[in-house]
C-alpha cells in the first residue's frame, strides 16, 4: 500500500475534522450564553422533542447522542434534577426505562431553538447554496449509516412499550 503525505484522503479527513471542532465550539459558545444549555443537554432536548411524545427509551437515546451510555445516564440525572426530564419505566419490562420530556424541559428546548438555528446559519448553512446542502446531508446520512447503524435503528425505534 503506497504511503503518501498529500493523499487527498488525509486531507479531506482533516478537513472535515477541524470544521467540526470549529462549529462545535462555535455553537456551543453561543448555546451556552445564550440558554444556558450545554451541547449534550441540548442534543438530548432536542431528540426527546422530536419524538412521539417526547419520549425515548434511554438505549435508544443513547444510540442517537454523541455520548457514552454512561455519560448519558449522568446527564439525564442532572437534567432531571433540573426538572428538564423524568425517567419512565416500562409496565411490561422493568428492566426497561424511557427519558421524558417535561414541560419545563419542552419550554427550554423551544426557547432556545431559534437563536440557535440563527447561529447554525451564521456559521454553517449560509455559507452553502441548496444544492451544496442537500448534497453534504446526503453524504452525511450514508457515511452515518455506515459508521453508526445503530443511530440509524434507534432513529426508527418507536416508543411504545
Amino acid at each position: 500500500m503506497d504511503c503518501s503525505l498529500d493523499d487527498d484522503r488525509l486531507t479531506l479527513a482533516g478537513l472535515f475534522f477541524e470544521t467540526h471542532a470549529g462549529l462545535v465550539a462555535e455553537l456551543s459558545r453561543h448555546l451556552e450564553a445564550e440558554s444556558g444549555l450545554t451541547g449534550p443537554w441540548f442534543d438530548v432536548l432536542l431528540r426527546l422533542a422530536r419524538s412521539p411524545d417526547g419520549r425515548l427509551r434511554m438505549s435508544d437515546l443513547a444510540r442517537q447522542v454523541t455520548m457514552t451510555p454512561s455519560g448519558l445516564t449522568r446527564a439525564v440525572d442532572r437534567m432531571e434534577e433540573a426538572g428538564l426530564v423524568r425517567r419512565d419505566t416500562c409496565s411490561s419490562d422493568r428492566r426497561v426505562f424511557y427519558a421524558v420530556l417535561t414541560p419545563k424541559g419542552r419550554r427550554r428546548i423551544e426557547g432556545a431553538v431559534p437563536r440557535h438555528i440563527e447561529h447554525i446559519d451564521e456559521c454553517f448553512t449560509a455559507h452553502l447554496d441548496a444544492k451544496e446542502r442537500a448534497a453534504l446531508e446526503s453524504s452525511l446520512r450514508k457515511l452515518r449509516a455506515a459508521l453508526r447503524p445503530e443511530s440509524v435503528a434507534g432513529a426508527q425505534i418507536g416508543a411504545s412499550c
